[in-house]
């Protein structure tokens, strides 16, 4: 491993591109949004009267839709201009949080308007997903994508730490309708950013098409271009061995979080708990970020894959009801290890992946990683019911760290190396 150093000039260099700033700015800006609708949209279905299979139901109609959804994203993201297809994604998740504000302000709202709005949101969230993280490669010089994929990482987690810290107050003060409304306002600020970045159009390399092709010879089908991302992430073992960790991983923490978590969390303690739980794991997050910024291994997914054992401490903590000090512990933990994986895991598909190709393979990366997550969420009430929530929370830690050990037995896994920025050429 390697520790490599860093100044203060070197650091900000990512900065210096105002593309990359206003990519910044709009995630920023709604990722601090993100972090309060999950927290007043959970609060919302239990003041409406839902259960905890409810609650599952309606949080899985967002995530369902948005696996759904993903792979269109990846496609469009390669095809068109991904400042078009963020800044027109942004504005329809403005309009559909908006509505949501709307319903629970008027008194209209119920569980299953929540869900079907939910599935719109999930959709439109999703379009742009791919693009946004696409997108970072083509604002910066090969040189600082390292540094600015920490950045901008750490610039969400920032503000999903403040977004996570407001939403408890928020919810307690005004209600889930106008908490919500926030998210709505966040998201046209986002779109406004986007809007206004500036690229020169990519322009991929053509592809043999046969002469009786309905499509130009430059302009693959779509199912070609989809068939062409699966092929480009099957040709990396560690690509869709991590894939599939995530997928077990988010079919069993998905609902520990989304459903039992906040109802374990009010039940020991309250409802602002919770949102300082949310607020802790955050912080996990950005202290993760701080330590990529130097903390550079050359073996980077090796590394972050070890690290990302650490996110069986929330659902331990969770299970073993050993006080709030103990749960945030277990959340920063989480937080820590998360993302000191998902910046070398990010860092290793922008550098080993086609840049014609990264849309698609995002989007592959989040099907893959998601797919399971409604079915998690939808079960997870039930059995935890069933079974007991502490004792279900105890299997989910033992299974996610399980995985982990799983994922490291693959030589990729193990033997994957960064490549230094000198090294690095256009793909």
């Amino acid at each position: 491993m390697v520790l490599t150093q860093s100044s203060a000039g070197r650091l900000a260099s990512p900065l210096r591109s105002r593309p990359y700033r206003l990519l910044l700015i709009g995630q920023t800006v709604s990722g601090f949004g993100d972090a309060i609708t999950p927290i007043a949209l959970a609060f919302a279905v239990l003041q409406l009267g839902g259960s905890a299979t409810q609650l599952g139901l309606v949080v899985a109609a967002y995530a369902g839709a948005k696996v759904a959804t993903v792979l269109a994203g990846g496609l469009i993201g390669d095809r068109l201009p991904r400042g078009l297809v963020m800044r027109g994604s942004a504005a329809a998740s403005a309009l559909s949080q908006a509505v949501i504000a709307i319903s629970l302000i008027g008194g209209w709202s119920g569980v299953a308007l929540l869900g079907m709005i939910g599935l719109v949101n999930g959709c439109v969230s999703a379009l742009g997903g791919p693009s946004g993280q696409a997108m970072t490669r083509e604002t910066v010089p090969a040189a600082n994508l390292a540094a600015a994929i920490s950045l901008r990482r750490l610039a969400s987690n920032a503000a999903m730490i403040a977004g996570y810290g407001a939403a408890g107050v928020l919810v307690a003060a005004w209600g889930p309708g106008w908490s919500i409304a926030v998210d709505a306002v966040t998201f046209a600020v986002a779109a406004i950013c986007f809007a206004l970045i500036r690229l020169p159009a990519r322009t991929p390399a053509a592809r043999p098409v046969p002469a009786d092709h309905p499509l130009p010879a430059d302009r693959p089908s779509l199912l070609a271009d989809l068939r062409g991302g699966a092929v480009e992430v099957l040709r990396h073992p560690w690509l869709w061995a991590l894939i599939a960790q995530a997928l077990v991983y988010h079919l069993f923490y998905g609902g520990a979080q989304g459903v039992l978590g906040p109802i374990v969390v009010k039940a020991e303690y309250s409802e602002a708990a919770w949102g300082w739980a949310l607020a802790v794991l955050m912080l996990g997050f950005v202290a993760g970020g701080l330590v990529t910024l130097r903390f550079r291994p050359s073996r980077g997914l090796f590394t972050g894959t070890l690290f990302l054992g650490l996110t069986a401490c929330f659902p331990a903590a969770l299970a073993v009801k050993a006080g709030l000090a103990v749960v945030l512990a277990g959340a920063f933990l989480h937080g820590l290890g998360l993302e000191i994986f998902s910046v070398n895991w990010d860092l290793s598909i922008q550098q080993n992946v086609a840049a014609d190709k990264l849309a698609r393979v995002y989007s592959i990366d989040q099907v893959g990683s998601f797919l399971a997550r409604p079915i998690g969420l939808v079960l997870t009430g039930p059995v935890g019911e069933a079974v007991g929530y502490s004792r279900w929370l105890g299997i989910v830690a033992a299974v996610m760290l399980g995985s982990v050990l799983l994922a490291l037995l693959v030589p990729g896994v193990r033997r994957l190396r960064r490549i230094p920025p000198a090294q690095l050429i256009p793909r």
